[in-house]
């Protein structure tokens, strides 16, 4: 049956307008999105099909195009719609650091590092470069590894924080294999880029490492 002849309380995008984007379920948010169903499958049963297909809806929003695009009810109109709707999210969270200092708001912050990094495939190493209020100004992926491995070069991340005329630092990188505990490269690079922005009079606030759906905090952690 198709959503049209659906009781009101019953279709996805009335129910959000009655009683809130947290009360549909992950398919119903989905199908939103889609707008519409194909032949023989409503909005929500095609939604409910891709997550299924995908595992979980996480791994659908970041498949890529040519994966994404040979599902029955996926072209690249609504390719375009999910990965735009993924984009928002992302600038929301930053948008949110913007506004306030970075750390006044650490869930802020790794809610943003989350969206960002989570599921990159490699490891990548990125800066959070703030002003003398701790205010975002730019956030910045520096390196770029393979599935285990991203080489930071100091001079590199020297040069960028004057080009910004940051007055303190977040550093961040993400773990693929989802192990939180940082390396003993880690901590050491972490120790050089703090010396070095020191002579430059740069605070280092927090190395962040991002794994399977948290952060781990150098600086709660007692190795900054």
């Amino acid at each position: 049956m198709a959503i049209r002849h659906w009781p009101d309380g019953e279709r996805p995008r009335e129910k959000l307008l009655e009683r809130g984007a947290h009360a549909l379920s992950d398919a119903e948010l989905l199908a939103v999105l889609l707008g519409s169903g194909v032949r023989g499958q409503s909005a929500v049963e095609l939604a409910r099909t891709l997550i299924g297909e995908f595992g979980s809806l996480r791994e659908l929003l970041n498949a890529e195009r040519a994966l994404l695009t040979r599902r029955r009810g996926i072209g690249p109109a609504r390719y375009a719609a999910l990965k735009a709707a993924l984009e928002l999210a992302r600038r929301h969270f930053r948008e949110a650091l913007r506004s306030g200092p970075a750390l006044a708001a650490p869930e802020a912050t790794r809610a943003f590092l989350l969206a960002q990094l989570r599921d990159r495939p490699y490891e990548v190493f990125c800066c959070l470069y703030l002003d003398n209020r701790h205010r975002l100004i730019v956030f910045e992926e520096l390196f770029r590894g393979t599935i285990d491995r991203a080489g930071v070069h100091p001079r590199e991340v020297l040069r960028q924080t004057l080009t910004h005329n940051a007055a303190a630092v977040i550093f961040a990188h993400n773990h693929p294999s989802g192990v939180l505990e940082p390396s003993q490269a880690d901590e050491l690079i972490t120790r050089r880029l703090k010396e070095a922005l020191a002579l430059l009079d740069v605070r280092v606030l927090d190395h962040f490492i991002v794994g399977e759906g948290t952060c781990f905090s150098c600086a709660e952690h007692g190795l900054l």
